[in-house]
């Protein structure tokens, strides 16, 4: 089987393929053979070795996101079978509730090796079942950033009808918390930098838009879009310094998710206190809350939006797309 590794960590061009024998499963194990896998902006910074979550292994596959096709067993799996379409949950540790200490060491394609290669084991406790109508191209979309969207908008407290969300930027994280948002009746307020992007953004279902380059003091267009009440809930994917304004940006008990991990520098507490303002900070979510949205994804027939699909082969090309920040949603590597 074929796969790409990372003998140092520096950069994109350390991406190296190699070749090894395709792996049995053993007790509880299942082998899937991966046909998609997608990229995350946390793979970008574990290419360039930025990643802040523990020490990275040697040789690593990269790669969190992936999905395919079961195609052998070893014994006493029940979970699944033979022809199955699945997908690997992110912490293959955390199973249900919130995580647990020592939960982020099953972290795939930054603790332990990921999905971009042809075939993959995992515990039959780490997989689920995808959605009928996803292809394994959608299906490969939806382990961190969109179990991450429903986490900010469903983890800490349910989001309801007519509630408003805030979203920052149009990556994958954003996007699916924009569709998320708008199956759930509430409204929709986007940022972006880019007049372009923020059209397509309308086009996807966003009430209202604001370009941040345009008007820097976003937060107070949000207030003044929201007559004064603010966002219930904020999809903060850790710009540089947006946090604050993001903060200034909820309304009162209003959850600002905290997702990303470049936001720097001090935070005044004052805001946070006299609002309300409930932070959280969250890694993806638990199995458990990627059934949950698999359901919702069925009963809506929900698509992800894929910004461009690259051949095996030019993962370095796609990760170089992901870097370029010009996309709207997910990048997708096809495997097969």
């Amino acid at each position: 089987m074929r796969y790409w590794s990372l003998p140092s960590n520096n950069g994109i061009d350390d991406l190296t393929p190699g070749e090894a024998e395709t792996p049995v499963p053993a007790r509880g194990q299942v082998l899937i053979k991966v046909r998609a896998c997608s990229l995350n902006y946390r793979d970008l910074m574990i290419v360039g070795n930025r990643y802040g979550f523990g020490t990275l292994p040697p040789n690593l596959v990269p790669v969190s996101d992936g999905a395919g096709q079961v195609v052998e067993v070893g014994p006493d799996v029940s979970r699944v079978a033979p022809g199955d379409r699945v997908a690997g949950i992110f912490t293959q540790a955390c199973i249900g509730g919130e995580m647990r200490k020592g939960d982020e060491t099953t972290a795939l394609g930054g603790a332990i090796d990921g999905m971009l290669t042809e075939y993959k084991l995992l515990d039959q406790a780490g997989i689920v079942k995808l959605p009928d109508h996803l292809s394994f191209e959608e299906g490969a979309t939806l382990p961190c950033a969109a179990v991450t969207a429903w986490n900010a908008l469903y983890g800490l407290r349910r989001l309801a009808a007519g509630e408003t969300v805030l979203i920052l930027g149009t990556g994958g994280v954003s996007i699916f918390g924009l569709q998320f948002a708008k199956a759930a009746g509430a409204r929709v307020i986007a940022t972006s930098s880019s007049d372009d992007k923020l059209q397509r953004v309308r086009e996807l279902g966003a009430d209202e838009v604001i370009n941040y380059r345009a008007t820097p003091e976003w937060h107070e267009e949000v207030l003044r879009l929201t007559n004064g009440r603010g966002a219930d809930h904020v999809v903060e994917v850790g710009g540089a310094g947006t946090l604050p304004k993001s903060i200034a940006s909820a309304a009162r008990g209003g959850i600002v998710s905290l997702i990303g991990v470049l936001t720097k520098g001090d935070i005044n507490p004052m805001p946070i206190l006299g609002g309300g303002v409930i932070v959280r900070g969250l890694l993806v979510g638990s199995r458990e809350l990627f059934e949950n949205m698999n359901r919702a994804i069925a009963v809506h027939k929900l698509k992800p939006v894929i910004d461009k699909v690259f051949p095996f082969d030019e993962a370095r090309d796609a990760y170089r797309h992901l870097e370029s920040q010009t996309h709207i949603g997910k990048v997708v590597i096809r495997v097969d």
